[in-house]
């Protein structure tokens, strides 16, 4: 079992900066890759950034590459998402997640693939 919390979310003008955090726990938490999803108000939830359980590679959607940084603290046990350079279209609430299945790195941008989620927090930038 793997269980996850975010933390982070918040208000924020145009152009500012956040960092959502995932906590994450489970004996099987280090071999996971670990992705971070968002869902917009009437829009499908979208793949955001996802990185490899081993922390070497990382993958990020088009919209947010550049702006993005998805890292893995193992020590802590958390997976953190810097935001910059925020844009109004990025309000969301933004889900963490984990796929536990010894898949490719790739596959972690298919929602279908995940195990385990949390709770969202919500991201709100306004213009």
């Amino acid at each position: 079992q793997v269980q996850l919390v975010e933390s982070g979310g918040g208000l924020v003008q145009a152009g500012g900066s956040l960092l959502l955090s995932c906590a994450a726990s489970g004996r099987t938490f280090s071999r996971c890759h670990m992705g971070w999803f968002r869902q917009a108000p009437g829009k499908e939830r979208e793949f955001v950034a996802a990185i490899s359980w081993s922390g070497g590679r990382t993958i990020y959607a088009d919209s947010v590459k550049g702006r993005f940084t998805i890292s893995r603290d193992n020590a802590e046990n958390t997976v953190p998402l810097q935001m910059n350079s925020l844009k109004p279209e990025d309000t969301a609430v933004y889900y963490c997640a984990a796929t536990c299945r010894g898949y490719g790195l790739g596959a972690a941008s298919n929602e279908y693939n995940y195990d385990y989620w949390g709770q969202g927090t919500q991201v709100t930038v306004s213009s």
